[in-house]
């Protein structure tokens, strides 16, 4: 990759495995470059467009519609009373993503910033001041991270992990045809388990020196 075009903002999308430290990372990064960190406000203005609460939406992250709208529908069902809940209108998986696209679209056109999740990597793929990356690790690394955040045992950690990994892979080749865990997408890949999440830091932006992307950051 040659030297980037500094009339558009700088833009680093991160795709990352649940436990792998890619909130964490992308905060760090966007502190140390003194950019815009997107992610819940990427919720926040999709329910805003879309007119539900950002409740709503947050068990969506990443996810296809099915499970959630079963809940959602078995949590309304009130049987043996002449209740009736009121509609529940769910935005559909297109019209959420669509949504959420373009939002994206529009903060990588107006700030230098980090964006996790969504897709990003695909949706600005032709941004020409983007560079993504995929951070992942092994399952140990990860259930050890997952217990400490969330101080849950070992096993659910593992249950999280799975179940998260299974839901991401599935959303990504839903609205991309590609494998979401395909290093080849992706402008870098660490394992972070290797690294560790600050390390992880020094290295992505060491990448960004030698790749003349910190050029193009004001």
């Amino acid at each position: 990759m040659g030297r980037m075009k500094n009339t558009f903002p700088f833009v680093i999308t991160i795709s990352r495995q649940l436990g792998a430290g890619g909130a964490y990372i992308g905060q760090q990064l966007a502190k140390k470059l003194s950019i815009f960190y997107a992610d819940r406000e990427i919720i926040g203005q999709a329910a805003r467009k879309l007119s539900v609460m950002e409740e709503e939406l947050e068990p969506r992250d990443e996810k296809s519609l099915s499970l959630w709208q079963f809940l959602i529908q078995s949590c309304a069902c009130t049987p043996e009373t002449s209740y009736i809940p009121p509609q529940i209108t769910v935005p559909s998986d297109r019209e959420l993503f669509k949504t959420e696209s373009e939002i994206i679209t529009r903060i990588a056109q107006e700030h230098s910033t980090v964006i996790i999740g969504r897709c990003g990597s695909y949706i600005l793929r032709e941004h020409p001041n983007h560079v993504s990356m995929f951070l992942h690790g092994d399952l140990s690394f990860r259930k050890s991270r997952i217990q400490k955040i969330y101080h849950v045992s070992e096993n659910v950690a593992e249950k999280m992990i799975v179940q998260s990994d299974e839901e991401r892979s599935q959303y990504h080749y839903k609205f991309t045809g590609k494998d979401w865990a395909d290093a080849r997408q992706y402008g870098l890949s660490v394992n972070t388990g290797r690294t560790g999440v600050d390390k992880t830091v020094d290295c992505i932006l060491t990448y960004l020196e030698l790749i003349k992307v910190r050029d193009c950051i004001p």
